[in-house]
């Protein structure tokens, strides 16, 4: 008996040992066994319920090389929260590979179908969303095919939803239909339910963009249809029959191959809160993979902005604080990499790679509970009366004083495309710092409206952005906060009688400082509707400019502006703007800009013609003109020589050696950004323009003129003045958009010329035009 105690004793000493600080999991352990080196778990969990009985010293998780595929996400609840003293970390051993995939990898008996596709019966409840072979991200059947050069959706055809088309589909339920939305604002995606009577599809969807509107007419596609499946490396699986078909490659050897096919939509959920959170948890050098995408669930509005959000990803962090994920690879995730949701304070995501998300890169989303007078729709707005006007939020229920540094953002977007590198939304404080973001559908970082302010966007690096989307930029904002209109009258007059409305929800400034941003589709930086309370400094601007519409209380100095200029778009009277010390390439683009801020001076243009042309704004009257002498532009250093006229107007050189990633790995492997060849003056003479019944117009042909009235393309005859005398006073307002007269399409002046010439005889007439982000129709009396 007394060795039977012993014994006993004894493998509990053991056990303890194995508990007290290293624990270690194998893809080839056994749940069963003491977790020790030499007998590993099989599983995450196993381990973390040992971690659980030792809080009083830091304990390491460690994960043996190899690939697990993990049948449940791993939680951590307020269980797990470790004192500051006693961490838990989960690492790979020894910087070995270790992969922890959401998918099940499956065993196959394939089996030639025709046309070169294979088939096999897939047992078990499984589900197929994507499919990987060899890990290698595979193709769901679709229309027109995959193709790896296509701008937009890797291939896009605007017959997708043709009749001819439709017809040949005999069981079309379950497929999917992408599309951009018609402004190209972001995407939508349909499911198929079915066909009508008609033949026609029957679908659900459309929610993921918070600014509904139409399919674009042709960016669109079709997937997961079987009379699609037609070339190689495509798939489809018959649910009625569990059968998989799969067209493979020549060179594949498909009876060796590992199939497997995502089951789960995160790997790791911090599931805390403000009362219970879960503290000190390390996730570091994992690699990351084949979670479920999540397009269909992203509907959940972001106040006013033009996104939803599903507020799950790879890793999902909600409640927690002091935690950490750093120096992992998020490869092909089917959704969104990093969220943290609500609260969360005091986390970092650091030192990772996120390489073809299907969604975001990084998300921060708060409590919509916690936003004073809250609305969710572009045209909504708020009764003043009865708009709560105390400054900052309610309750702590959102990110704050959180920290995205060292990260390598690349080829996100993969599935949808209203994504940013870097998502800010319902949060304070939050460092984004020393990032590399490229090859983006859509904003490298994006802040998607002012509350609460406090964030510092320093040392990124930020180009091939906006590459399937338009109307944005790499830096992207909106201010639709909740003193704003979209009604520019109403805004008017809300601002002069109540100026301090503008910062109540956006109470701490926002700093964009030592950046380099490249946008060839839009905007290098590009403050949208209202955003406020902004410092902009020291940033390198490569291509795109940097525009400000609307918004109060933003200062924008010593920035270099390369092959572009400042964009000021339809300000407000008051606004508390200053545009000092910045090197310009050539004047500026303002539109509809009546009153020019506090300060637009002290600026370096490249001529005198450039510089003229402000002065007859009344801005400017200090600035000069001149070569600024960088001192090695072909190789990015756009630093100044001590000779350069720059100095004369209060310019102070910043590092050009500083932006993005700073670990050598990840420099290693980042893509380089190009820096373009430094073009001639811009010429900025205004293009012609014409007397349209008395009022001044002419054709809308500027990225800057779409993204100031809000068009969906650079089209129409675009409305500069309705002077008094004009028929047209009191009927159309500057920034309208004439689209048709009568009968008549107006695609530009021309067109309006010749429309014009008709209505000599006419007592009046209908006119298209666009306004207030809308179409609408006036009747215009000539006589």
């Amino acid at each position: 008996m007394l060795k039977r105690f012993c014994l006993f004793a004894l493998l509990n000493i053991i056990v303890s040992i194995a508990y007290a600080r290293d624990i270690y999991v194998s893809p080839i352990g056994n749940d069963h066994s003491n977790g020790s080196k030499t007998a590993p778990f099989a599983t995450l969990q196993k381990a973390q319920a040992a971690a659980r009985k030792n809080k009083q010293e830091k304990v390491t998780i460690w994960l043996m090389g190899g690939t697990c595929y993990i049948n449940n996400a791993v939680v951590f609840t307020a269980a797990d929260a470790r004192p500051a003293n006693a961490p838990l970390s989960i690492k790979a051993y020894q910087n070995q590979q270790v992969t922890l995939a959401a998918s099940k990898a499956l065993a196959l008996n394939w089996q030639p179908y025709k046309n070169g596709i294979m088939q096999a019966r897939v047992k078990g409840d499984v589900i197929f969303d994507e499919l990987f072979v060899n890990g290698q991200l595979q193709h769901m059947a679709r229309y027109p095919n995959y193709d790896a050069d296509a701008k937009h959706f890797n291939g896009t055809a605007d017959d997708v939803l043709s009749p001819e088309r439709i017809a040949r589909w005999q069981h079309s339920e379950g497929g999917y239909i992408h599309a951009l939305h018609k402004s190209e604002w972001g995407d939508m995606a349909y499911r198929i339910t079915g066909k009508d009577a008609k033949g026609e599809l029957t679908m659900e969807g459309g929610w993921q963009n918070n600014r509904p509107s139409a399919m674009h007419a042709k960016y669109r596609f079709a997937e997961n249809i079987f009379e699609e499946l037609d070339a190689e490396n495509e798939w489809y699986y018959d649910k009625t029959s569990h059968t998989l078909y799969y067209y493979p490659p020549k060179n594949l050897n498909l009876k060796n191959a590992i199939v497997s096919t995502p089951q789960l939509e995160s790997l790791f959920v911090f599931n805390g809160d403000a009362a219970k959170p879960v503290t000190n948890i390390n996730i570091d050098g994992l690699q990351l993979t084949q979670t479920l995408r999540t397009f269909m669930k992203n509907r959940e509005p972001l106040l006013r902005s033009d996104w939803t959000i599903y507020r799950v990803g790879a890793i999902t962090m909600q409640g927690a604080e002091h935690c950490s994920i750093t120096n992992c690879y998020f490869n092909n995730v089917g959704g969104n990499a990093m969220v943290f949701s609500n609260y969360n304070r005091n986390n970092e995501i650091s030192g990772c790679k996120i390489i073809g998300a299907g969604s975001s890169g990084v998300a921060f989303v708060g409590d919509p509970a916690a936003v004073r007078s809250p609305l969710f729709q572009y045209s909504q707005a708020n009764d003043l009366a009865k708009m709560d006007k105390t400054p900052g939020p309610v309750g702590n229920n959102y990110p704050a004083d959180c920290r995205v540094y060292n990260n390598l953002i690349e080829g996100i977007g993969r599935v949808e495309k209203q994504v940013a590198g870097v998502q800010l939304s319902m949060c304070q404080s939050i460092t984004v710092s020393h990032n590399t973001i490229d090859d983006v559908p859509r904003a490298g970082i994006n802040v998607n409206e002012g509350t609460w302010g406090g964030h510092i966007i320093e040392f990124n690096d930020v180009f091939n952005t906006v590459q399937e989307t338009g109307d944005h930029g790499s830096f992207n904002s909106w201010g639709r906060d909740r003193f704003w209109f979209p009604n520019r009258k109403q805004m008017d007059s809300i601002n002069l009688a109540h100026p301090e409305l503008a910062l109540l929800d956006v109470v701490k400034p926002i700093i964009i400082r030592n950046n380099r941003f490249r946008c060839d589709h839009g905007w290098d930086i590009d403050l949208d509707d209202g955003s406020s309370n902004y410092e902009i400094c020291n940033n390198l601007c490569l291509n795109g400019g940097l525009k400000l519409r609307e918004g109060f209380n933003r200062k924008v100095y010593n920035n270099v502006i390369i092959n572009n200029s400042f964009h000021p778009h339809v300000w407000f009277k008051d606004s508390k703007v200053s545009f000092q010390h910045n090197i310009v390439s050539s004047g500026y683009f303002p539109i509809g800009v009546k009153f020019w801020g506090d300060d637009v001076d002290n600026n370096l243009f490249p001529d005198s013609a450039a510089l003229n042309k402000s002065l007859k704004n009344h801005t400017d009257a200090h600035s000069t003109y001149g070569d600024p002498m960088f001192v090695d532009a072909a190789k990015g250093n756009f630093t100044v020589k001590p000779n350069s006229p720059a100095f004369k107007i209060g310019f102070k050189n910043f590092p050009m050696d500083e932006f993005g990633v700073v670990s050598p790995r990840l420099k290693a492997v980042a893509h380089k950004i190009s820096i373009p060849a430094i073009a001639a003056s811009m010429d900025n003479s205004a293009s012609a323009t014409m007397a349209f019944l008395g009022a001044k117009v002419k054709s809308l042909n500027t990225l800057g003129e779409r993204s100031a009235t809000g068009m969906a393309s650079e089209t129409g005859a675009l409305v500069l003045d309705v002077p008094r005398r004009s028929v047209l006073y009191g009927v159309l307002n500057a920034n309208d958009v004439i689209l048709q007269v009568g009968e008549r399409k107006i695609n530009d002046i021309k067109d309006l010329a010749a429309a014009a010439m008709g209505l000599q005889i006419a007592k009046e007439i209908t006119l298209e035009i666009f306004r207030n982000q809308a179409a609408q129709k006036v009747v215009v009396k000539l006589k």
